[in-house]
C-alpha cells in the first residue's frame, strides 16, 4: 500500500512538471554559500531564526491541541529549521540580501525565490548561528514559553554571540549577489510534495532534486552515475547474497537451539519416564507376589 501511495505521488509531480514552460528548463549552476558574507548577517539571521522558532513551536501546538507539544518535537523543529531539505526551514527561501550602503540587510519577500548563493549563505549562516545549541534552545521553548524578544536575547546574546557585536562595514568592491528570482506557483508546489516524500515507506533513500535535474534529467555527474551503477552491479548480488546466509544462518542457529533444547527435554523426560517406569513396575511386582505367611495359610486351607 506505501509504494502504491509512492508511485502516485510520483505520478503526480511527473504530471505537474509536464505544465512547466520549456524555456524554464535551462541548466543552471549549483549554489554556493558566500561564507564571506557570514558576519554581515549573522546577527540579523539569528533574530529571524528565533522568530521563526518561535512560530513553528506555536503552529504546531494550535495543530496538535488540546494536546501539548512535547519537547522532542520541538527539538524536531529545531534540528530541521535551518536544512532547506526540510519544510522547517522554507522561510529561508523568502529572503533576499540587500546591500544598502556599508550593511547588507536581509529583506523579505512575499514568495519563495529560487534558491541561489544568497538562499545558501542564509542557510549556512542559520546552520552556525544553531551549531549544537538546537536542544538546548528546545529545552528553553518547552520549560519557559518564552516570548520572541526573550527568545531573541536568549538565543542570539546568552545562548550563542551572534548579536553580542555590531557586524563590520562591508567593503567597498564587494561582488554583488543574483537578484531576487521569485518561483512560479507549480515549482513551488512540486518542491513542497518533493520534500513530503523524504523519509516517505515505499520510497527510501528518495534525493531532493531541482526542477531542472528532473526536467533535463541532470542527476548528478553522469560518470559519477555510471560508476554508481556499475558498484551496484558489482556489488549487489554479493551484498544479498550475504544479507540472505545471514538470514539463513541465523534462522539455521535457532533451528539448531530449538532442535537441541527439544531434543534434550525429550532426553530428560524419558529418563524420567524410565524411572517412573521401573519404579511401578518394582511396586506391582510386589503388589502381585504374595507374602510368605499367607501362602502357607492358604495352602493349609486348601489341604
Amino acid at each position: 500500500m506505501a509504494n502504491l501511495k509512492a508511485i502516485l505521488v510520483v505520478l503526480s509531480v511527473m504530471a505537474t512538471l509536464a505544465w512547466i514552460p520549456i524555456s524554464e528548463c535551462a541548466k543552471k549552476q549549483v549554489a554556493v554559500a558566500r561564507k564571506e558574507d557570514i558576519p554581515y548577517i549573522k546577527c540579523q539571521v539569528c533574530e529571524k531564526l528565533a522568530a521563526q522558532l518561535h512560530q513553528q513551536v506555536q503552529k504546531k501546538q494550535a495543530e496538535i491541541s488540546p494536546k501539548k507539544i512535547s519537547e522532542y518535537q520541538i527539538i524536531e523543529i529545531a534540528e530541521n529549521v535551518c536544512n532547506l531539505k526540510k519544510a522547517e526551514a522554507d522561510w529561508i527561501l523568502q529572503i533576499d540580501i540587500v546591500e544598502q550602503g556599508d550593511k547588507l540587510k536581509l529583506v523579505e519577500q512575499n514568495t519563495e525565490g529560487q534558491c541561489n548563493s544568497k538562499c545558501k549563505t542564509i542557510e549556512r549562516t542559520c546552520q552556525e548561528v544553531m551549531g549544537y545549541s538546537d536542544t538546548d534552545v528546545a529545552e528553553y521553548l518547552y520549560k519557559s514559553h518564552p516570548k520572541i524578544d526573550t527568545l531573541v536575547n536568549f538565543l542570539c546574546k546568552d545562548l550563542t554571540t551572534a548579536c553580542s557585536t555590531k557586524p563590520p562595514p562591508v567593503p567597498k568592491n564587494r561582488t554583488p549577489g543574483e537578484p531576487f528570482v521569485a518561483k512560479s506557483e507549480k515549482e513551488a508546489e512540486m518542491e513542497k510534495i518533493m520534500k513530503s516524500m523524504q523519509g516517505m515507506p515505499g520510497a527510501p533513500g528518495m534525493k531532493m532534486y531541482s526542477k531542472d535535474d528532473l526536467l533535463n534529467n541532470n542527476f548528478g555527474d553522469e560518470d559519477a552515475d555510471d560508476d554508481d551503477d556499475e558498484d551496484d552491479n558489482t556489488h549487489f548480488p554479493s551484498k544479498l547474497g550475504k544479507v540472505l546466509r545471514e538470514k539463513e544462518s541465523s534462522k539455521g542457529d535457532w533451528k539448531q537451539k530449538i532442535t537441541k533444547e527439544i531434543t534434550k527435554t525429550s532426553e530428560t523426560l524419558k529418563k524420567h519416564a524410565n524411572k517412573v517406569s521401573n519404579h511401578v513396575r518394582q511396586w506391582w511386582r510386589r503388589f502381585k507376589k504374595p507374602s510368605p505367611k499367607k501362602s502357607s495359610k492358604a495352602t493349609k486351607q486348601e489341604l
